[in-house]
């Protein structure tokens, strides 16, 4: 072994607590090699409390944060995700670029906080505040960047293809002029960003809803693009899903399906309104499904089938979304929590006819799984040729303390750990630990955009 070496009395590796693992990260940032049931070298750093593999957060609008908690009042009759929309795009028609780096340095670094160690960038926050181009079109991709850069988090750019505002809205509305490609812009986003070579950095492109992108669009955008990421919302809300049947005599998924050809490059945001013959037919073309629970349930969406995705054997990633939560062990909670209310059982998402009667390590699995493809990765998790990425648990935290060593991920996705990782490792390096509080630089950008609130 010729790398950076670290020791560990437990890691989840391939679905399991492995004991005593002497983890080895090369040069170019890549597990080089793993070994398990060994004592630590006196070379090696070692570690006293079990760690897991980072996590893909597969799913966030960055800018959202400066919206989070700000959304919780009713004034009028009634309140869903459409009018809960419009109030997001009062952020949107504001935030400069400056302000966006703050605010998702702010998120990035909760984010790491949280346990995920590689985050995709849904972003469709292209144009100036008056809708107009700027000189760089890649100008508020590189505020993320720069934002995730200085967090140290990895980033998925997926710059997203919007036209029109819905099935029968051919053009975007006033409030959406931020937004406004075409494929050969988004085609152009994806190539400047892939081919940036910054570090942590890679890019992957994202059509944001069958209302918002021409069929012939969607198309032009996918075709001959390579082996890279493509992500879309569909099948959100039922009111989607009931334009969606008008305009085309399809539901969002059967349509795409039949004329999207998804395949294993693609990732379905929400898929909540899906039918048992929809989920076959996603699990037959190798596409993922990324779930939001916590974004989800803040926003009324609705539950989705999640055993029926899981028996068809769909990956299955999470994402924050909407950053309402911000630590994946709180999503893999809701995500199950979801379904025992649905259903008035327990331990919905745990299948003791295969051997899996943890509820929480399936649904982490699934999550570490589905969510490195997500991201663009071929390999993910504790393995030989992952980026070498880790988190270090807490063990003395509240809700883990005393707890068995083989009960450790129950407590921590059914206990509610206030901080349960104490460090965290991407590609090899240790990140330093920020304080927990609001950067100077975020606290100011909340005071701007919201100081005529």
């Amino acid at each position: 072994m010729s790398g950076r070496l670290t020791w560990a009395p437990r890691a989840w590796i391939d679905g399991r607590w492995a004991k005593r693992v002497l983890l080895c990260a090369g040069r170019n940032g890549h597990w080089e090699e793993i070994t398990t049931d060994v004592p630590p070298p006196p070379h090696a750093q070692r570690l006293c409390a079990p760690v897991l593999p980072g996590l893909v957060d597969a799913h966030s609008h960055a800018f959202q944060r400066a919206f989070a908690g700000l959304a919780e009042r009713r004034e009028a009759p009634a309140d869903d995700f459409w009018s809960w929309r419009d109030r997001m795009y009062r952020v949107a028609l504001r935030i400069t670029p400056a302000q966006l780096r703050a605010v998702a340095a702010q998120l990035y670094a909760e984010l790491l906080r949280g346990g995920y160690t590689q985050v995709c960038e849904f972003h469709y926050l292209q144009h100036d505040l008056d809708g107009r181009p700027y000189p760089d079109p890649l100008t508020t991709s590189w505020a993320l960047a720069d934002a995730a850069a200085d967090a140290g988090i990895g980033l998925t750019m997926l710059p997203v293809l919007y036209q029109r505002a819905g099935f029968a809205q051919p053009q975007l509305r006033d409030d959406q002029r931020r937004f406004a490609t075409d494929a050969a812009a988004v085609r152009a986003l994806q190539r400047g960003l892939a081919g940036s070579g910054r570090p942590l950095l890679n890019a992957g492109v994202a059509i944001h809803s069958l209302r918002a992108a021409e069929p012939q669009a969607i198309d032009r955008l996918v075709d001959g693009l390579g082996d890279v990421p493509v992500h879309i919302h569909v099948a959100e809300q039922t009111a989607e899903v009931a334009d969606c049947l008008q305009a085309t005599g399809l539901r969002p998924i059967e349509w795409l399906c039949r004329h999207g050809a998804p395949d294993a490059r693609w990732q379905l945001v929400h898929a909540t309104h899906a039918t048992p013959a929809e989920i076959e037919a996603v699990a037959h073309s190798g596409a993922g499904v990324v779930i939001c629970p916590s974004t989800e349930a803040n926003l009324g969406d609705g539950l989705t089938d999640i055993p029926g995705w899981l028996h068809a054997g769909v990956p299955l990633a999470i994402g924050s979304d909407s950053h309402v939560t911000r630590a994946w062990p709180e999503e893999l909670r809701w995500l199950e929590y979801g379904q025992r209310l649905r259903l008035q059982q327990r331990n919905v998402c745990a299948d003791p006819g295969r051997g899996e009667s943890a509820t929480a390590a399936r649904l982490l699995q699934c999550a570490l799984d589905a969510g490195g493809r997500a991201a663009g990765f071929a390999r993910w998790g504790l393995q030989v040729g992952a980026r070498a990425d880790l988190l270090v648990l807490d063990a003395e935290d509240g809700a883990l303390a005393g707890v068995p060593d083989e009960r450790l991920l129950d407590a921590l996705v059914f206990s509610s750990p206030g901080a349960p990782f104490r460090d965290v490792m991407i590609a090899g390096r240790w990140v330093p630990r920020d304080r927990p509080g609001a950067t100077p630089d975020f606290a100011a950008a909340m005071r701007a955009l919201w100081s005529e609130a």
